[in-house]
């Protein structure tokens, strides 16, 4: 009877580090709205490949993207794209930062293909800053764009990190869209 104990008290710490203490994905706090933002490409549908030109195997040009429906009381945007399927070999947190962009100017709809919007770049997992192209280094990958709707302009400057930009943006968020693209090298 102890050793069943001993075994469940085990899981149950186990699964408290792993929910709690190592979270996977960093959480960003955000405030209600009944705006549904949305966030879409013409180069690539909602959870379908992304084309070649838009990774290390082609260009690495930036894909089109549009926004839809933004809250008219936002006074920034800021966009994350990451690759939450990096192996913990490479990354131990698993996630590989592709791209950040902050203090978008609101009245923005769209980014044209191969122009950065304007704003301030943040500092991707790769230590530069701008876009970096899906490159997954061993099956398919998922590549989320996330879209955030904020109710001021950050104080941060260029070269700020995810971390620090997702702190920033806390308590700020007045909607967000998310667009998901996959890439496997051929």
């Amino acid at each position: 009877m102890r050793v069943i104990l001993w075994i469940l008290s085990l899981v149950i710490i186990v699964v408290v580090l792993f929910v709690f203490v190592f979270p996977k994905e960093e959480q960003v706090a955000t405030t209600t709205s009944t705006e549904n933002m949305q966030l879409t490409s013409s180069a690539f549908m909602h959870n379908e490949s992304i084309p070649s030109t838009y990774t290390c195997d082609g260009a690495d040009s930036i894909p089109p993207l549009s926004f839809g429906d933004v809250p008219e009381n936002t006074q920034s945007l800021a966009l994350i794209m990451e690759d939450p399927d990096v192996p913990v070999t490479i990354r131990p947190d698993g996630i590989w930062d592709h791209w950040i962009v902050f203090n978008i100017p609101p009245e923005t709809r769209e980014i044209q293909e191969g122009s950065e919007p304007e704003g301030v770049q943040g500092i991707t997992t790769s230590n530069k800053l701008g876009y970096g192209g899906p490159c997954p280094p061993d099956r398919e990958h998922r590549y989320f764009f996330k879209l955030y709707a904020l109710d001021t302009m950050l104080d941060l400057p260029e070269g700020a990190t995810k971390k620090e930009l997702i702190n920033a943006m806390g308590g700020h968020i007045l909607s967000s869209a998310e667009l998901i693209g996959r890439y496997n090298r051929q």
